[in-house]
């Protein structure tokens, strides 16, 4: 059985079950089931960098902000960290009307052999599609677009991007 990347983590309190990665994240990567949660978006993401499929990282972040990503630099980043597994700290499930948002360490082994973590806060964003369809976004709040506070939002809420994702692209 191959472990999925998303429950491995190196710290004692954290969520550690043995789950094979052809029953948890694998699925999500496939494309055959989407996040129902933004942990659970949080956690596939994970592992798609440790499983270095930046197609999945691309496709699962705002579609706005899809084509100002650069794929090459996520997998080269995915490629050359060499990843020690994934504590969720918080999942705030409810910011408002449609984001979440996920604190999580994404640890990391450095050249010394001693682990650090990427310590994140990260804003995620409920988008229903054409058909009512509702799926989670990671908003990614490096990527540089021009917008301003008054326009409507990029996640196509209708609300203006200053009350729905500007308050946490800000």
């Amino acid at each position: 059985m191959t472990l999925c990347p998303c429950q491995v983590s190196p710290t004692p309190n954290s969520l550690s079950q043995a789950i094979a990665y052809s029953d948890c994240c694998q699925p999500y990567h496939k494309g055959l089931k989407k996040a129902e949660t933004a942990e659970r978006l949080m956690r596939t993401r994970y592992s798609a960098f440790v499983k270095v499929l930046p197609e999945y990282i691309v496709t699962t972040t705002l579609p706005v902000q899809q084509s100002l990503l650069d794929v090459a630099a996520i997998e080269d980043w995915a490629k050359q960290t060499p990843w020690a597994g994934l504590e969720i700290i918080q999942h705030t499930p409810k910011l408002g009307k449609r984001h979440a948002q996920v604190e999580f360490k994404a640890f990391y082994t450095i050249a010394d052999g001693q682990q650090a973590a990427h310590h994140e806060r990260s804003t995620f964003v409920k988008v229903k599609d054409e058909a009512h369809k509702e799926t989670w976004y990671f908003l990614d709040p490096t990527v540089a677009m021009s917008v301003t506070q008054k326009q409507p939002c990029i996640c196509g809420s209708g609300e203006k991007f200053k009350r729905c994702c500007g308050v946490y692209l800000a």
